[in-house]
């Protein structure tokens, strides 16, 4: 996890401009450079560097000898470069997985070196020699990018919005900062001048296709057919692969624990796999809540099971209130939902950084928008529409939860890892029948869950653990996070304020006192870019007026159900 910033074809001093570059700082501490680009002296990237591989030349941009031509500054991870490497016979100069990408573009040219990418990536590469420049970024937006356009060709690229909100150009409106569309690359024609002109933007991988790299994967040959059996143990096989290969790490690797069905598979594999690997140190495992939450329970028993390092982390509402603005300016969303599941993972990421060596952090997320877990899929009107529904929620992840974990670690100088999102795990996973997908008696993610049943890896009660809303998770029993926020909003907010919030707020209203309050904070950080949330997440097929589970009819909360049965071949009352 690094931070990159570029810029084109400034108007601007680029002294005066760079201090732009200085709002990310937080996402890599290690290092920073600030370097100008030969022959064009209004162009310049800045990078922020965390130390993951290679820490002697790790630096960005990257040059080598070979290619004297071109410059690359990437946030990433790229897990088969090793075998890439080997397979064409690329004559390294670095350690660094990156230098991937100089040799692919070389050999074959940026189209084919996004798609043999298996990874998660964000970058920047120009060619000097032939003045093209390059931008492309994963297939669900892990990493993220952002960029700015002018009419004029002036182009600025950050790794976070925030890098470019105060940028100076000579364009008299304000110019749109976008996120960089997930799985795609663009290529732009560098001017003499140092401006760009886009000559194309396409998408080079899309989720329900297996990637194209996966013919160079080190996965043994799945089994054929849709078997239940053998569905399962593709699934077992993809998903371990998955956690190995992101084992790739110079620092020492961490967990985040909640106690619920993805964390912990994701923390009992990596725990596996380290000791196979003898990794020199034990997992550490993160947990945050309340003393007596459920999650905060359900995660030492995970812990205790698979034999981690386990830390938990002490939650109060207080706290959370506290720590909305700075969740806020860091997130650069003001989603609603996003929000309030962010405080808690912020605060987990404050203590790993302040009180561990740990940097890599593995979790879970996406597994609930792959394998349907949410629980208003119980709701899906046919197998078809919940496929449907999968996918969409898989290709607007960078919008909201990809975006809630990369902002809330990189705010603390952590890596994430993510292994739910593994290109060929995901491809295979959304390849199965629809059928098959769907919840099954009353269970969400019943065929992940079944895929592991029977094999110790986490404690059976685990593995059957029904999903929690996240303010009844983290916080006591006696009250939620959910609760005291509303309480702490509805002494802020009053209803004259509410009856002026559509005229306030014509993008997006707010309709709750929550959603103004959250808003108002949003607007001090970044007044005038409130078009960076396109639109609320929120459940579908029910009657909802807030995206949390736990104000939906269906959804009770854990300590409410009784003890889902180990044995769910027989009838069972369901969750609905």
């Amino acid at each position: 996890m690094c931070g990159i910033w570029a810029l084109f074809g400034s108007d601007e001093c680029l002294s005066v401009q760079c201090t732009s570059a200085m709002k990310i700082a937080h996402r890599g501490p290690d290092a920073f450079r600030f370097e100008n680009i030969n022959g064009f002296t209004n162009c310049c990237f800045g990078f922020h560097r965390l130390a993951i591989v290679d820490q002697l030349y790790g630096m960005q941009p990257l040059r080598v000898k070979r290619f004297p031509y071109l410059w690359l500054c990437y946030n990433g991870e790229i897990y088969n470069h090793r075998r890439l490497k080997d397979h064409f016979e690329f004559e390294y100069q670095t350690r660094m997985d990156g230098e991937i990408l100089l040799h692919l573009y070389d050999r074959f040219g940026v189209e084919k070196m996004a798609y043999l990418l298996d990874g998660v990536f964000a970058f920047i590469l120009l060619d000097t020699a032939n003045r093209k420049l390059f931008l492309g970024r994963d297939t669900y937006g892990v990493r993220p990018m952002f960029k700015l356009l002018t009419d004029d060709g002036f182009l600025a690229v950050c790794s976070e919005a925030k890098g470019l909100s105060q940028i100076t150009h000579s364009m008299t409106e304000p110019v749109e900062i976008v996120p960089f569309p997930p799985g795609h690359f663009e290529v732009f024609d560098l001017k003499p001048t140092g401006k760009v002109t886009s000559l194309q933007l396409d998408r080079f991988h899309v989720c329900t296709e297996e990637p194209k790299h996966a013919v160079y994967d080190n996965t043994r040959m799945l089994g054929t057919g849709f078997a239940l059996e053998t569905v399962k143990s593709n699934i077992r096989l993809l998903f371990e692969n998955a956690v190995r290969k992101r084992l790739m790490a110079h620092r020492r690797i961490g967990c985040l624990l909640s106690g619920g069905l993805d964390s912990s598979l994701v923390a009992a594999t990596l725990v596996k796999l380290a000791k196979e690997k003898q990794l020199p140190y034990p997992i550490q495992t993160f947990a945050i809540g309340a003393e007596d939450s459920p999650d905060i329970a359900a995660a030492r028993k995970v812990a205790a099971h698979i034999g981690s390092e386990h830390h938990e982390v002490n939650f109060t509402p207080e706290e959370g209130i506290n720590a909305l603005d700075d969740v806020i300016f860091h997130l650069e969303s003001y989603d609603i939902t996003t929000v309030r599941a962010s405080v808690g993972m912020y605060l987990v990421s404050k203590y790993i950084h302040d009180k561990t060596d740990s940097v890599v952090i593995f979790s879970g997320e996406g597994s609930d928008e792959l394998t349907q877990g949410y629980i208003y899929f119980h709701k899906a009107p046919s197998p078809k529409r919940a496929a449907e529904e999968s996918v969409r929620l898989l290709k607007e992840l960078y919008l909201f939860d990809v975006l809630r974990a990369d902002r809330t670690t990189a705010a603390h100088s952590l890596e994430l890892r993510v292994p739910f999102l593994d290109h060929r795990l995901t491809a295979y996973y959304l390849s199965l029948p629809e059928e098959m997908r769907t919840p099954k008696d009353g269970v969400e993610k019943y065929l992940l869950r079944d895929a592991f049943k029977g094999l110790n890896l986490i404690p059976d009660e685990i593995l059957w653990r029904r999903k929690e809303a996240f303010s009844d998770g983290l916080t006591s029993v006696r009250k939620s996070w959910y609760t005291s926020l509303q309480e702490h909003i509805e002494s802020e907010v009053n209803d004259s304020q509410m009856e002026k919030a559509a005229k306030l707020f014509p993008y997006n209203p707010p309709t709750t006192k929550e959603g103004f309050f959250i808003r108002q904070m949003f607007e001090k950080h970044y007044p005038g870019r409130c078009g960076w949330t396109p639109h609320y997440w929120m459940p579908r097929w029910v009657k909802a007026f807030d995206p949390s589970a736990r104000t939906l009819p269906i959804y009770k909360p854990d300590q409410d159900q009784e003890p889902r049965p180990h044995n769910l071949d027989s009838t069972k009352p369901g969750s609905l």
